[in-house]
């Protein structure tokens, strides 16, 4: 062996050290980046603004429409606060689904992450069995059945854990009466006229019965005819919703569906049904399919700039049916944050719901 023999061996162990303290950097830049941590923290929130927007923001991902038939992961955070990048805005809400037969109690440990984090909880509260298909028969969710008083004790139960969190909640339930497809609606699975109302006041007494005077509730119908049988009445809802998408040539009418076609008529009509109400764009989306979701994310803002009485909008940022995420392109992605960038004039208003 020759006196140097031992070089390349030093060599191989400066060489594995060096290979070893760069991916060590590598992963240190990663985590920084993503705000991510390695306890597995949720990555950090945009800022909120103060004072509040005059339009508040808010989101629901795939993992939180999960949540109606599975329980709630700290992870599950991950994506809003991509949004929120990509938004180039904090969420002022976060939506989840919970529907009544996979989800027992309400969980006070979601709701205080999505507060720790600046945001406000709402949940998409459907009396059913998710996991079934949209207009299948469910007469054990039949209208009558809520207020016949045989889901008392899982609305005592939910109304008692509310009481107890104290925090802020905002409740859309049963949402899209008007509509066939749930077992709520009153032109689905055995209800009647009338049943919808009724059942909404009933689930109403328990909460105040209970002290779950924290909790904000929504009307929110779908798109199109709203018979005013329907609405539960002004000292029952706090926030008047609607909810409509617009699936281009791929999904629904398989037309493309401008803003103002989709949803002026309904907005009108809800403002007259009761002028005193905020109103939450409740659930929308846009594919990209059939037409320019840019354009059509520009035409939402437009016109909800021109309507003062709309006070949030909750952004459907989902890959599912069809891509609806701000993100799909990112021509819509800078649509949608210039848009918000029109609508956030402080307004005080907003500071009481």
């Amino acid at each position: 062996m020759s006196p140097d023999g031992g070089r390349p061996r030093r060599r191989w162990r400066e060489t594995l050290v060096s290979v070893v303290l760069i991916g060590a950097v590598v992963v240190l830049v990663a985590l920084q980046f993503t705000g991510a941590s390695s306890r597995g923290s949720v990555p950090a929130p945009v800022p909120a603004l103060d004072p509040p927007p005059a339009l508040r923001l808010g989101v629901t991902t795939l993992a939180l429409a999960r949540n109606a038939y599975r329980p709630w992961r700290a992870s599950d955070l991950d994506a809003v606060a991509a949004f929120e990048r990509h938004a180039h805005r904090h969420a002022d809400t976060v939506m989840w689904f919970a529907d009544w037969a996979h989800t027992a109690r309400f969980d006070a440990a979601q709701a205080r992450a999505v507060a720790a984090r600046g945001s406000t909880p709402e949940i998409a509260w459907e009396p059913w069995d998710s996991t079934r298909p949209l207009g299948s028969a469910q007469p054990g969710y039949r209208l009558r059945t809520i207020t016949d008083g045989r889901h008392d004790a899982y609305l005592v139960r939910w109304a008692r854990a509310i009481a107890a969190y104290g925090g802020p909640v905002r409740i859309r339930f049963a949402q899209e009466m008007n509509g066939t497809w749930y077992p709520w609606a009153e032109r689905a699975n055995g209800n009647h006229p009338g049943d919808f109302r009724a059942a909404w006041r009933h689930v109403r007494a328990i909460f105040h019965r209970e002290g779950a005077d924290n909790v904000t509730w929504i009307w929110a119908p779908v798109t199109g005819a709203v018979p005013s049988i329907l609405y539960p009445g002004d000292a029952q809802v706090d926030v008047v919703g609607v909810s409509g998408f617009n699936g281009g040539t791929r999904l629904f009418a398989h037309r493309w569906r401008p803003f103002p076609a989709a949803f002026d008529g309904t907005l009108d009509s809800l403002h007259r049904l009761a002028p005193g109400k905020p109103i939450e764009i409740a659930e929308v989306g846009s594919t990209d399919e059939g037409g320019d979701k840019a354009a059509w994310i520009r035409d939402m803002f437009a016109d909800l700039v021109r309507r003062s009485y709309v006070r949030s909008l909750v952004w459907f940022d989902v890959n599912k049916e069809a891509d609806w995420r701000i993100e799909s392109s990112l021509a819509a992605q800078h649509a949608f944050a210039a848009g918000l960038k029109r609508v956030t004039q402080p307004n005080v208003a907003t500071r009481s719901w």
